[in-house]
């Protein structure tokens, strides 16, 4: 058996994920990282994108994150993040539809805080249906 980092991918309302991974790559603000057993000790930001998990070598789940915080260690990758789907469970109708309500919310933005706020619903909804295009 391969050896395995422990990983959690968490969200302010639930534990998504919680296993024994042999590799996960985070779309961390500068680019994606990969992590593996043994990596060494990193608390970083993520932009939105996708998490994927390995397991013999090849890809075996990918859930679509809106950002956050990744902390690693040598035995452990938690991921602390705004928001995370399967993204095996977004149709493109769903995620369509988001960029759609985000677009309506920026159109209707009147403070710099609200335009601000409108821009990165728009950008993450713009990374969700890049993402779910890509998956079909």
């Amino acid at each position: 058996m391969a050896a395995t980092i422990a990983f959690e991918l968490v969200t302010p309302e639930r534990l998504v994920k919680s296993d024994p991974v042999e590799m996960v790559v985070v779309p961390g603000a500068e680019g994606d990282m990969g992590v593996l057993p043994g990596h060494s000790l990193l608390v970083g930001t993520l932009r939105p994108g996708a998490v994927t998990v390995y397991e013999g070598g090849k890809p075996v789940e990918r859930l679509f994150v809106a950002g956050g915080f990744v902390d690693v260690s040598p035995e452990r990758c938690t991921v602390l993040a705004d928001e995370a789907i399967p993204l095996a469970e977004i149709a493109r109708p769903e995620a369509e539809a988001r960029l759609a309500r985000a677009r309506a919310r920026l159109a209707e933005a009147d403070t710099d805080a609200a335009k601000a706020q409108g821009q990165r619903a728009v950008a993450v909804a713009e990374t969700l249906l890049a993402l779910v295009e890509r998956a079909a």
